[in-house]
């Protein structure tokens, strides 16, 4: 089995997401993405390597050599946090120098590709990881780890576009929680709420969106709530 996965993201009306570019500024309303985090029941959450790297403090740096030789293995460093903030990290990109986001605790995605000198960096700073894949994360295979092996039922899914639109289309979000912001960014090279980065994957495969909810936020911002089914699924 797999997490219940709710994609919850913010954006402006021409589906961007980062909020530092949006105007008119006095409609971004400030932690409004964090306050409907948990109004929604908060929980563990994932974003991508991108978002990783954002999160990480070791900007630009990589875990020194090593000569161990540690087994593809999942580890952990607890097993029971308040909450897990996990990553997709194929390759090993992302220099932590911490070990939780707020209190909740790291664990990061990888594939059996990631050298050994970055599983000993991982552990040091006490972080956890699995592998899914060898080259490539097996995005549904991730999932019933997590499931499996840390009981998480229900997995908040927070972006950015690209871990977003790769979980779209392996069929494994189940609701969209979109929040619209009445501002515009106007790029076409900020983020999307979903995108494919730079391979066209074809359309979605979605059977049905479902509205379950809407709301007019103060500051005039509008939130909807979907079930999606996928034909992935």
């Amino acid at each position: 089995m797999k997490p219940y996965v709710i994609c919850h993201m913010v954006c402006s009306v021409d589906g961007r997401i980062h909020g530092s570019r949006q105007r008119p500024k006095a409609n971004v309303v400030p932690d409004l993405f964090e306050r409907l985090h948990d109004k929604l029941g908060g929980g563990s959450w994932l974003c991508g390597r991108v978002t990783a790297q954002e999160f990480a403090r070791g900007k630009g740096e990589v875990y020194p050599p090593t000569d161990q030789v540690l087994p593809r293995e999942n580890w952990y460093a607890q097993r029971a946090p308040q909450a897990w903030g996990i990553f997709l990290d194929a390759h090993g990109k992302a220099v932590w120098h911490r070990s939780d986001i707020g209190g909740d605790a790291i664990l990061v995605i990888l594939t059996e590709a990631v050298p050994d000198s970055h599983l000993v960096g991982l552990r040091g700073e006490g972080i956890s990881y699995i592998f899914a894949g060898k080259t490539e994360i097996d995005l549904a295979a991730a999932l019933e780890t997590l499931n499996r092996e840390l009981g998480i039922e229900r997995l908040m899914l927070e972006g950015g576009g690209g871990a977003n639109g790769a979980l779209l289309r392996a069929g494994l979000i189940d609701e969209l929680s979109l929040v619209i912001n009445p501002t515009i960014d106007g790029s076409s090279a900020t983020p999307v709420v979903f995108n494919s980065g730079d391979r066209d994957l074809g359309p979605a495969p979605i059977e049905t969106m479902t509205l379950t909810g809407h709301e007019v936020l103060d500051g005039g911002a509008v939130w909807l709530r979907y079930k999606l089914t996928s034909a992935a699924a």
